[in-house]
């Protein structure tokens, strides 16, 4: 519950552009080829596709939404490693937002999603300057749906890459297409679950309180 309303607070907040609040996630995807070319959709039958397909490896896609101001940064990597996270948060802080004081993450608990990551992936001065940049939020355990990155890619999902795609250039093109879109129609997320809401709707999630009997004079 405490790890909820921290992040119901970060989303309760007015927009800062010196301290922006920015979601990220990552989802993993198969790289998979048609063995056959697909029969076009015609009259009374839908699009056919053959069981037959080729496997390509995989990608693994990084997402950061800023939700009040409708942007996304993607990036899309071979793996999905501390050292890939740690870069990622670098091109977050020092390319995409280099002039704000505090950039405020909102981000699952994943082991790769943590500050340990960046002092693997450089030295410490540089780690440390990294991390002083960041105000880290994490969301609770099986609560992604606190997360708009979450939700950002589960749209991704359904209106860019729900086919077979054969290759990682081919998912960079398509992403890179679709992100562009989206941020150009500045499309963002307006929060309005609240932590009151939360106390009276989850309230059976809520631990049981016991209080102590006083004992007698």
């Amino acid at each position: 519950m405490a790890a909820m309303e921290d992040v119901l607070e970060v989303y309760s907040r007015p927009y800062d552009p010196q301290k922006p609040v920015i979601c990220m996630d990552e989802m993993h995807k198969q790289c998979i080829e048609e063995v056959r070319k697909p029969i076009p959709a015609s009259s009374g039958c839908p699009e056919r596709y053959d069981s037959e397909y080729i496997r390509n490896g995989g990608i693994n896609i990084f997402l950061a939404s800023e939700p009040l101001k409708g942007r996304r940064v993607i990036s899309i990597t071979d793996r999905r490693t501390k050292l890939d996270w740690a870069y990622f948060i670098k091109d977050l802080v020092d390319y995409q937002y280099p002039e704000v004081d505090t950039i405020v993450l909102v981000m699952d608990n994943l082991n790769t999603h943590n500050p340990g990551s960046l002092y693997e992936a450089f030295e410490p001065e540089e780690a440390r300057r990294l991390i002083d940049k960041l105000e880290i939020h994490h969301t609770p355990k099986h609560g992604s749906w606190l997360n708009v990155a979450e939700i950002e890619l589960s749209v991704l999902s359904r209106q860019c890459l729900n086919r077979r795609i054969p290759d990682k250039e081919t998912y960079e093109q398509e992403i890179e297409k679709w992100n562009t879109d989206r941020n150009n129609q500045q499309i963002g997320v307006e929060w309005h679950f609240t932590t009151k809401e939360a106390r009276n709707k989850l309230k059976r999630l809520y631990p049981k309180i016991i209080t102590k009997a006083k004992s007698s004079q």
